[in-house]
């Protein structure tokens, strides 16, 4: 007896194998590491932040992940002299670590930034400033996510 199978049966067997493949496999996300270091240490040219001058304002607690209210300040006088250039704000609990850059100038009077960020779970918010100087500040919030953001 000769068995015949045609192209057709042959790729719903190939399908279903590896459909039963799958179902046996752990499901691990794709993000299993972040990149907060690294997208420091690039920000920072490798220099360690002093901690201070930086105000991260954000909820101890967030009911939901998706869009946490946070505002991020640094004490400048904003001139010419002495001013802030950019705060790199990152997480070490979502997918990817950056959340947002922000640029100031002399101009901006203020180095203060509103927005809304996405937090996959609780963790860290983590704020980095760049002064003209090349010196760098620091602050960190934790804020614990009660409903999952990213995915969660």
């Amino acid at each position: 007896m000769k068995l015949s199978i045609n192209r057709r049966q042959m790729l719903t067997i190939g399908a279903g194998a590896a459909a039963l493949g799958m179902l046996g496999l752990p499901v691990t996300p794709a993000y299993a590491k972040n990149d907060s270091d690294e997208a420091i240490a690039k920000f920072t040219g490798g220099k360690a932040p002093t901690a201070g001058r930086v105000k991260l304002d954000l909820p101890e607690i967030a009911e939901n992940g998706n869009t946490v209210p946070m505002t991020v300040s640094v004490e400048s006088p904003m001139t010419e002299q002495s001013h802030v250039t950019d705060v790199l704000v990152v997480t070490d609990g979502n997918p990817r670590a950056g959340v947002a850059t922000f640029h100031f100038s002399p101009a901006s009077g203020v180095a203060e930034a509103n927005t809304r960020i996405r937090l996959a779970t609780s963790q860290n918010i983590i704020a980095i400033a760049k002064m003209n100087d090349g010196s760098f500040y620091s602050a960190t919030k934790a804020v614990k996510v009660t409903i999952g953001g990213c995915g969660g």
